[in-house]
C-alpha cells in the first residue's frame, strides 16, 4: 500500500486532478567526471516545483525543463518486493535539450528519479510535492539517428536501485584482503600455503588431510 499526502488523497477522491511526470537525471561531465543534474517534466514551459526527495523524505524544490510530449515514460511496475524493475524512457531527438543531455554528458550508470505530480485543473498549481515512483540507474542509452523521412529517437533503459543487492562481493579469504580491512591482522597470513604443510606424527607423515565441507541445512548452517 502506498502512502500519499492528504492533499493528493483529497484530489484523487474528488477526481479533480491533472497528472504530470517529472524526471530527474544525475549524469557526469565527460571531461571532468563531475556530476551534472538535469530535470524535465511532461508539460510545456520551465517551472520550479517541489518533490519528495527519495533518500530523505523531505520536500526539495528543483527547476524543471518543459518537454511537452517529447518525453514519455513506460508504465512503472509498483511492486512490494525486492525484485529488479526495468523502466524505459523514450525521448525525441527534436529537442535540443535532449541532444545536450545524451551527447554532451555521460549518462551511463547515471542516477534517474521519476516523480508523479498532481495538479489542480482550475488553478494549475500542484496540490502537493510530487511523489517519487522510481529510483534507479541508466543501464543503456540507444540513440537512433534517422535517415531521410524516418523518425529518430533516444531510448533509455533504466534499472531500479534494488539491482545493487544482486552484486556479489569480490573480496576473498586472503591475507591481502584481510589487511585492507584492518592493518596488522595476520589471521590469513598462511592461507595460501597451509594446505601444503607436512606434519610428522609418530610413523605417519605427509600433508594433513582437509575435512570435507558439510552441506548446509536450510541454508543456515
Amino acid at each position: 500500500m502506498r502512502n500519499i499526502s492528504a492533499q493528493n488523497l483529497a484530489a484523487l477522491e474528488a477526481r479533480e486532478l491533472v497528472a504530470r511526470d517529472f524526471i530527474w537525471f544525475v549524469v557526469r561531465d565527460r571531461a571532468t567526471g563531475a556530476p551534472v543534474t538535469d530535470g524535465v517534466w511532461s508539460d510545456v514551459g520551465n517551472i520550479s516545483a517541489a518533490v519528495i526527495h527519495p533518500d530523505t523524505g523531505i520536500p526539495v524544490t528543483r527547476d524543471w525543463y518543459g518537454s511537452g510530449t517529447l518525453i514519455g515514460v513506460d508504465d512503472i511496475p509498483l511492486v512490494a518486493n525486492l525484485s529488479v524493475q526495468n523502466v524505459t524512457i523514450r525521448m525525441s531527438q527534436v529537442s535540443e535539450h535532449v541532444q545536450t543531455l545524451v551527447r554532451l554528458y555521460d549518462c551511463k550508470q547515471g542516477r534517474v528519479e521519476i516523480y508523479r505530480g498532481l495538479f489542480d485543473p482550475d488553478t494549475r498549481q500542484m496540490v502537493a510535492p510530487a511523489e517519487c515512483r522510481f529510483v534507479g540507474v541508466i543501464d543503456q542509452v540507444v540513440i537512433k539517428t534517422p535517415s531521410e523521412n524516418e523518425v529518430g529517437s533516444v531510448t533509455m533503459t533504466c534499472a531500479s536501485h534494488t539491482q545493487e543487492m544482486t552484486r556479489s562481493n569480490p573480496a576473498t579469504r586472503s591475507h591481502a584482503t584481510q589487511i585492507l580491512r584492518q592493518a596488522g591482522d595476520m589471521f590469513y597470513q598462511d592461507a595460501d600455503t597451509v594446505t601444503e604443510w607436512e606434519f610428522f606424527w609418530g610413523s605417519e607423515k605427509g600433508v594433513v588431510p582437509t575435512q570435507k565441507k558439510r552441506k548446509k541445512f536450510l541454508g543456515i548452517f
